[in-house]
């Protein structure tokens, strides 16, 4: 299983990827930026909700340029992302909330390390599972 993530195929949609999840997670940022310092949300809430709004964009270029070709059904397969995305949820609070609440850290330098862990694990979710590529 673990060997097709190794390959020159998966190489490049992991490529594909991260440079969609670089550009929704600053749009995520700023979104997590906005909700707490602007309108004055709580940081672990905000930061949940702006990891949804990024990933629902996530999914449209998932869909059309990562995983392209994939014959799931619009409808499944964004259903199928977003579960993967709660999973990647609970990861991103869960960890964002161990290092803002147990250190020092910053609640934007936490949130860019909780997403590396967060990014590869539903990435390995949605190649293997939703658009079923590797």
């Amino acid at each position: 299983m673990f060997a097709r993530f190794f390959t020159r195929p998966a190489g490049r949609m992991l490529l594909r990827n991260t440079v969609v999840s670089t550009g929704v997670f600053l749009l995520g940022l700023a979104v997590l930026w906005i909700l707490v310092e602007k309108a004055g949300m709580n940081a672990v809430l905000a930061t949940g909700l702006s990891f949804l709004v990024a990933n629902s964009i996530h999914y449209i270029f998932g869909r059309t340029w990562i995983f392209a070709g994939s014959d799931r059904k619009l409808s499944t397969g964004y259903a199928i992302f977003l579960m993967n995305a709660m999973i990647g949820l609970a990861v991103t609070v869960g960890l964002f909330w161990v290092l803002t609440e147990l250190t020092p850290m910053n609640y934007l330098v936490a949130r860019v390390i909780v997403s590396v862990f967060a990014g590869l694990a539903v990435f390995g979710l949605n190649a293997s599972i939703n658009f079923r590529q590797v």
